[in-house]
């Protein structure tokens, strides 16, 4: 396990370690049950004192997730240690394969370094068998995509130019799909010609690809808080110091950001400033204008995430930060994998000069290109069947949402406070008072309902008493039903909670 420690932080050595193996264990990357390697171990691997170490694995045992005993180390609560956990540490021997058992043939890999300290976007993807209604992932129901048109293109493609199936593309993308994109984003204000485009797999391969190429170990970078989980596990994986700035009605709150750059100067700034996710807010245009600003006096990047400004619902959003840029500041991704098709993982990456000739750099070394037949499925799709789509997509997402505060309005506790997005797939709840989240996540799930914590959406996991839910991943009757059930999973678990605070209180 590599944990990269920034010594000269003004975070303590030992809440950097604590931090590290929490994001780790919440993410999935250490399993219950697993032994956390020794004091000494872990001292002589880090080259820090004994009491840091001591005071790290006493930070995560506060925290419940780990259980530490005297001559028997630290283990990642959620099960028993037994016989098939692997020792990390130095102490305890070593356990040998039983026979038959392919379990404890695997427990060697547990000692193999490796350099994912956060991991949350996987965690959190997939719901239980159990969930019979799966708010927690911002997708679009499955029967609102135009799934059949772009399998038919595809079927077209592959049958009639059987050649495109046997060359390599560009490692930039396909030249008329890149055309195709650059009509659709004329058309809303924004001026990028061919030549300035990537075409990635998706917007979360743009985001890596620009944090590989740009963002190595110490640099800051900024991003809203709360934001995208998938953008926080790629900006940890590449050691970067991250610092969050809180938002208001009107986004990111740029006056606590220009404060926050005098100290700790930026490298590149990451937003969602349509529809942001996971809280539905919509970042004015004048705080647009500023954010550019900040971004040419500290000669930095800013990373503009554009996966929902096509599903507003009454009027067009603000025109987008890369619009207003002259000078190559502004990486600008717009996604068309959620509104179209999921499984074709086509997005664009809009940049200019070095920046861009480095993004296909790092793009060629990472899958040498694009796959070209999803390209020319969507390509055709964008250009002849795309805005009537979309139009009447955005009525069926309307009435969504509008059901969603229908039950919302009706069954809610007191405690539920939210507000209903311009636009997007996502609904932001923040619950007013300290609530145990994990214990409120188990008993939603076991009720059938899924949700995304909002701690997953925070750098270090704040135990925020948040959450989001999708309104557009499911029929309008699941929404309703999963919406009734999570609040009546919260109001039992709000009185027996407020039961138990009382049962606490001193006696007079």
């Amino acid at each position: 396990m590599h944990i990269e420690l920034k010594r000269g932080s003004s975070t303590k050595l030992y809440v950097q370690i604590a931090q590290t193996i929490a994001d780790r264990i919440r993410s999935g990357l250490i399993e219950p049950g697993t032994r956390l390697p020794s004091v000494r171990k872990m001292t002589a691997n880090l080259g820090v004192s004994l009491v840091t170490v001591t005071k790290a694995y006493a930070e995560l045992e506060a925290v419940q997730l780990v259980r530490c005993s005297q001559g028997k180390g630290c283990y990642v609560t959620g099960k028993e240690p037994s016989a098939l956990t692997n020792p990390m540490g130095d102490e305890g021997g070593v356990h040998r394969k039983a026979s038959g058992d392919s379990g404890a043939a695997l427990n060697w890999q547990m000692t193999l370094v490796d350099y994912l300290p956060r991991a949350q976007l996987w965690r959190h993807f997939d719901a239980s068998p159990q969930v019979r209604y799966e708010l927690h992932m911002s997708a679009i129901q499955p029967e609102l995509l135009p799934t059949r048109d772009i399998i038919d293109s595809a079927y077209h493609l592959s049958s009639d130019h059987t050649e495109r199936m046997a060359a390599y593309g560009s490692f930039q993308g396909d030249w008329e799909l890149r055309q195709a994109f650059a009509s659709h984003f004329a058309a809303r204000g924004l001026q990028v010609t061919p030549e300035r485009m990537l075409i990635t797999s998706g917007a979360q391969q743009g985001i890596d690809l620009v944090a590989r190429t740009f963002v190595g170990p110490g640099d800051v970078v900024y991003m809203e808080a709360p934001t995208y989980t998938g953008a926080i596990d790629v900006f940890t994986s590449r050691g970067a110091k991250i610092i969050t700035v809180p938002m208001d009605d009107e986004g990111m709150r740029i006056d606590l950001l220009t404060r926050l750059c005098d100290t700790y100067p930026p490298k590149l700034i990451y937003t969602i400033p349509t529809y942001h996710n996971p809280t539905g807010v919509t970042m004015s245009a004048r705080r647009r204008a500023q954010l550019l600003n900040i971004a040419q006096s500290y000669h930095c990047l800013i990373l503009e995430d554009d996966p929902f400004a096509d599903l507003y619902f009454r009027e067009p959003p603000p025109a987008s930060i890369k619009s207003m840029d002259h000078a190559g500041h502004v990486v600008y991704i717009k996604s068309f994998s959620k509104v179209l098709s999921p499984g074709c993982r086509v997005a664009c990456a809009a940049a200019d000069g070095s920046v861009l000739t480095r993004l296909v750099a790092a793009k060629s070394t990472a899958d040498l290109g694009s796959p070209l037949l999803t390209q020319k499925a969507l390509q055709t799709y964008i250009q002849h069947q795309y805005e009537p789509y979309v139009n009447e997509l955005r009525e069926k997402l309307y009435a969504r949402l509008c059901a969603a505060s229908e039950v919302l309005e009706k069954h809610a506790a007191k405690e539920m406070h939210w507000r209903l997005p311009e636009g997007g797939l996502n609904l932001w709840l923040e619950l007013q008072g300290n609530f145990d989240m994990h214990e409120l996540h188990r008993q939603s799930l076991a009720a059938g309902v899924s949700f995304l914590p909002g701690s997953a959406c925070f750098v270090g996991e704040s135990d925020t008493s948040s959450l989001r839910i999708c309104f557009t991943v499911t029929s309008e009757e699941s929404l309703r039903q999963g919406l009734i059930t999570l609040c009546s999973v919260f109001e039992k678990f709000n009185s027996h909670q407020a039961g138990a605070a009382a049962d606490r209180l001193p006696l007079i």
